[in-house]
C-alpha cells in the first residue's frame, strides 16, 4: 500500500504554524489512491479537526505530535451526541463516520490542549459541546494502537456505534481535575477490544454506554461482545463503569487482569428508572485495586442528572415498563482491594426490579484505616459511608463465596430486602465487636455455610424484620459470643 509523507504536503513541524490543511491533505491523497499509510515524522504539527477516510492508516513516528488548535473554530461543528442526545458538537480532533478500515498507530503523541476547553466549561462559556480527542461513528474494523492521548477536551477516546474496534497498547494521560475527560467511551458498539492500555485520566477510565431514553429508538443499540484486559487504571472517578447511559443495553462483558489504583469507585454499574435497558453477562475477574473510595458498585438509583426527581427519590415500588432498568448475571472474582474508603461494596437495586443473579468469589477487600467519609453510590438517601462492609439492597440471587473484608467498622455485611442469598466462606478476621458480622433484614431465604467466626465476635448473625427461611450449616461460630439474635420466631432457622 502507498504511503504518504505529510512534509510532501506542505506540513510545517513547528508546533506554532497551523497545518491543519497540509495534513488533510495528505489524508485525502491517500483516500483517493484507494487507501495507504500517511505518515507523520517527528515533529510538532499544530492542527484542528481532520477527518479520516476509509482504508486509511495515520502512522505516527516516535516524536511526532499532533497538537491541538485552541481555537474553537478550527473544530467545526458536526452533528453528534453528546451524554445520548444528538446535537451539534465541535468536531473531533481525529475522527470520521461511516467507515471501514481505520487506524491510528505509532508512537507518537496525540495532545489536544484542553485546557481552554476545560476552563469554558467551569466558566459556563460553551456553546456547543467540546471536541473529542479521537472519535469515530458508525465505522468497521478500526485499530487504535501505540500512541499517547493526553490533554483531551473532552472523552478521549469515543467509538459511537461501531464494529470490530481494537485500542491497544496506548497510554491515555489527562489531569484528574479535568472535567468529563474520560479514557474509552465505546457506545452501542460491538465486538470491542481493549488491551495493555495505561489510563489516567479526570473522570472514568473505561465507560460503556448505549444511549438514553430520550434518544430516537432507531438510533439506539447495544453495546455488546466487549474485552477488557491487562489494564493499568489511575485516578479516574471509576475504573470501567457501565451507564448510566445504557437504554440500548449491555451486555457479554469480560474484564479481566487489569489494576485499579486511586479511582473513586472499581467496577461500577449505574441507571435509574426511565432509563430502561438490560446490564447482563458481565464477567469480572483477577483484579488489584489501591485507594478506592468503594471498590464494587451496583446502584439503579443513580442521581446525577436526576435529583429530586419522584425516579431516584422513591423508595417503593413502580410498574414495571419498558422504563426499568435491570442488572443481571453480573459476575465478579478473585479480586483484591486494599485501602478502600467509603464502603467495601453497595448494591441498589430498585424495589420493583431487583439486582438479579450476583455472585462475589474469592474476593478480599481491606478498608482503609485513616479513609474519610462520603456516599459510595450518588443515590438520594444513601448516607456518608466510612469504611463499612458489603451493602446489598433489593438484591435476588446474590452469592458471597469467600468473601473477606477486613477493618471495617460496623457488619461486615448488610443485606436488606433480599431473597434468595448464599453466604460461603468468607466473613472478617476484624469483627466489629459492637455489630454482628452479617446483619439481614427482610430476607427471604438464605443459606449461610462454611463460615467461622473470628475471635472478637460479638454477634455473628443478626435478624430484623420479616426474615424467614435462614439455614445455617457447618459453620465454626464457637468463637461468638452470640450466634444468632433477632430472630422473629423459632421458625427463622434452620441449623
Amino acid at each position: 500500500m502507498p504511503s504518504f509523507n505529510v512534509l510532501d504536503f506542505g506540513a510545517v513541524a513547528d508546533g506554532q504554524t497551523l497545518t491543519t490543511s497540509a495534513l488533510q491533505a495528505a489524508m485525502d491523497a491517500c483516500a483517493q489512491a484507494g487507501g495507504g499509510t500517511v505518515t507523520v515524522p517527528a515533529g510538532t504539527y499544530l492542527t484542528g479537526a481532520l477527518f479520516f477516510k476509509s482504508n486509511l492508516t495515520l502512522h505516527l513516528d516516535a516524536g511526532a505530535t499532533l497538537l491541538g488548535s485552541e481555537d474553537p473554530a478550527d473544530y467545526p461543528l458536526i452533528e453528534h451526541t453528546w451524554e445520548g442526545v444528538s446535537r451539534p458538537t465541535h468536531a473531533p480532533l481525529l475522527g470520521g463516520d461511516h467507515l471501514r478500515n481505520v487506524a491510528i498507530v505509532g508512537r507518537g503523541t496525540v495532545d489536544g490542549r484542553g485546557h481552554g476547553w476545560w476552563q469554558r466549561v467551569r466558566d459556563k462559556t460553551l456553546e456547543h459541546p467540546r471536541p473529542r480527542l479521537v472519535s469515530f461513528a458508525y465505522c468497521d474494523a478500526i485499530l487504535i494502537e501505540g500512541c499517547t492521548f493526553t490533554n483531551s477536551p473532552s472523552w478521549t477516546i469515543h467509538p459511537f456505534h461501531c464494529e470490530n474496534v481494537t485500542i491497544n497498547q496506548i497510554t491515555i494521560v489527562n489531569p484528574a481535575n479535568s472535567p468529563n475527560t474520560d479514557g474509552i467511551n465505546p457506545e452501542s458498539c460491538r465486538n470491542v477490544h481493549i488491551a495493555n492500555c495505561h489510563i489516567d485520566v479526570g473522570d472514568d477510565c473505561v465507560t460503556i454506554k448505549s444511549g438514553v431514553e430520550d434518544e430516537a429508538p432507531e438510533r439506539r443499540a447495544p453495546c455488546e461482545n466487549l474485552i477488557i484486559v491487562n489494564c493499568t487504571m489511575v485516578h479516574g472517578h471509576g475504573g470501567v463503569v457501565i451507564g448510566s447511559e445504557m437504554t440500548g443495553g449491555v451486555r457479554n462483558v469480560v474484564i479481566a487482569n487489569c489494576v485499579f489504583q486511586g479511582t473513586d469507585r472499581g467496577i461500577r454499574l449505574k441507571s435509574r428508572r426511565g432509563r430502561g435497558g438490560v446490564v447482563e453477562d458481565i464477567r469480572v475477574t483477577n483484579i488489584v485495586m489501591q485507594d478506592v473510595l468503594c471498590p464494587f458498585i451496583m446502584n439503579l438509583y443513580y442521581g446525577c442528572g436526576a435529583w429530586g426527581t419522584p425516579r431516584v427519590e422513591d423508595k417503593s415500588p413502580w410498574p414495571v415498563d419498558e422504563g426499568t432498568p435491570r442488572f443481571r448475571r453480573v459476575h465478579i472474582s478473585h479480586v483484591t482491594a486494599r485501602d478502600a474508603q467509603y464502603a467495601a461494596a453497595y448494591l441498589y437495586g430498585l424495589a420493583e426490579m431487583a439486582v438479579e443473579d450476583v455472585t462475589f468469589e474469592d474476593i478480599s477487600i481491606g478498608m482503609a484505616l485513616n479513609g474519610g467519609a462520603g456516599s459510595p453510590a450518588m443515590a438520594p438517601g444513601v448516607p456518608d459511608m466510612q469504611r463499612a462492609g458489603f451493602h446489598a439492597r433489593n438484591v435476588r440471587g446474590l452469592r458471597l463465596h469467600n468473601v473477606t473484608i477486613a477493618d471495617q467498622i460496623g457488619p461486615a455485611f448488610v443485606i436488606q430486602d433480599a431473597a434468595d442469598v448464599e453466604i460461603a466462606g468468607g466473613g472478617t478476621p476484624t469483627p466489629d465487636a459492637d455489630a454482628p458480622v452479617i446483619a439481614m433484614e427482610n430476607v427471604d431465604e438464605a443459606f449461610i455455610h462454611g463460615c467461622r467466626a473470628s475471635a472478637g465476635t460479638g454477634t455473628f448473625l443478626h435478624l430484623a424484620g420479616a426474615s424467614s427461611g435462614i439455614v445455617l450449616s457447618g459453620n465454626a461460630l464457637d468463637r461468638a459470643e452470640m450466634p444468632v439474635t433477632g430472630a422473629m420466631s423459632p421458625d427463622s432457622i434452620t441449623h
